[in-house]
């Protein structure tokens, strides 16, 4: 892991190779046309939404559209491939998320190296999910619902937003360091697997919080816990699955990739433009409100948390013996 943590950080460095005069005055020209971004997952999930909101911010301040494109599927991987096989040119980005941190060790014969291959740009926020029960399953706490599944071991459905998902992990998460026994159902986002929990096709989901906090809030799903280290803003009422299994942590992670060869000034520009959004009160807010905290920083920090989380992630994958459909 020490080698992917430095391959990270030597492409998140990247960005400073050219000499300034010529980083300053591409970076003054792009963009010059609308701007494709790529999200791996179906609208109104937390990747969708993050996505959105940053996008409007450099439409609003850079005058040409940032187009978002769902591409759902194969956890992440359909859409990745997509934008790795784009024009290194600052015209394709893609929606980083935590799957990219599991897919390394969840799949074992992709077209494409994510590490080598999609070069950091900057982190936009880190959130923690949401454990959400159905309303009519007798548990009201997570010790509850650790009891009535240890009562019932492989017989309550856990949807996803699919494989390797932040759901899905902080899930197995639970099950490796508990003992319970939970029946994955991926879907392809946060929203079916939602829209299942509601009809009682599946029993528990770990939603992102930006998809959850409102059905939460209205009662249509019962909130157990947040998965982070401390208590949502949004949702105070909800203590920590730490507060009953210490040392349990699992949080979403959003970002922006570009296709490895991007120049060096379109990616300090995209830098510098999301940084100053994610400095904005208004927007510091409304990440705030979505559950969210903005993160921001250098190419090299997102490097970082990318290196640092993909150790984290390969070791539940290990355990769990997850396979990718």
């Amino acid at each position: 892991m020490n080698l992917l943590r430095r391959q990270f950080l030597r492409l998140g460095a990247a960005a400073a190779a050219l000499p300034a005069v010529s980083r300053i005055a591409n970076a003054q020209s792009y963009p010059a046309r609308p701007v494709r971004w790529i999200v791996g997952f179906t609208p109104a999930g937390g990747n969708d939404i993050t996505a959105r909101l940053i996008g409007q911010w450099l439409t609003e301040k850079l005058g040409q559209p940032f187009v978002i494109e769902n591409r759902p599927g194969a956890g992440t991987n359909i859409a990745a491939e997509a934008v790795i096989n784009s024009p290194p040119d600052g015209y394709t980005l893609f929606l980083t998320n935590t799957s990219n941190t599991v897919n390394n060790s969840l799949y074992e014969k992709l077209s494409f190296d994510f590490i080598r291959d999609m070069m950091p740009v900057v982190g936009i926020s880190r959130a923690p999910v949401v454990m959400v029960v159905d309303p009519s399953l007798p548990v009201k706490t997570v010790p509850e619902f650790i009891a009535y599944a240890k009562a019932n071991p492989g017989k309550i459905n856990m949807g996803s937003a699919g494989i390797g998902a932040t759901g899905h992990l902080a899930g197995e998460l639970l099950q490796m360091v508990t003992g319970i026994k939970l029946v994955h159902v991926p879907y392809r986002g946060n929203a079916p697997a939602l829209t299942d929990l509601i009809a009682g096709q599946v029993q528990i989901v770990f939603p992102s919080s930006a998809s959850s906090i409102e059905l939460v809030k209205t009662g249509k799903v019962r909130g157990l816990a947040v998965t982070g280290a401390v208590r949502l803003a949004a949702l105070p009422e909800l203590p920590t699955v730490a507060d009953f299994v210490p040392g349990y942590e699992a949080s979403s992670l959003y970002g922006i990739g570009v296709p490895r060869n991007t120049p060096a000034e379109v990616i300090e520009r995209l830098n510098r433009e999301v940084n100053a959004a994610l400095a904005d009160p208004k927007m510091k807010e409304r990440f705030v409100d979505l559950g969210g905290t903005p993160f921001g920083g250098s190419p090299a920090d997102f490097g970082k948390l990318l290196a640092d989380e993909t150790e984290k992630w390969a070791k539940v994958v290990k355990f769990a013996g997850i396979k990718p459909q």
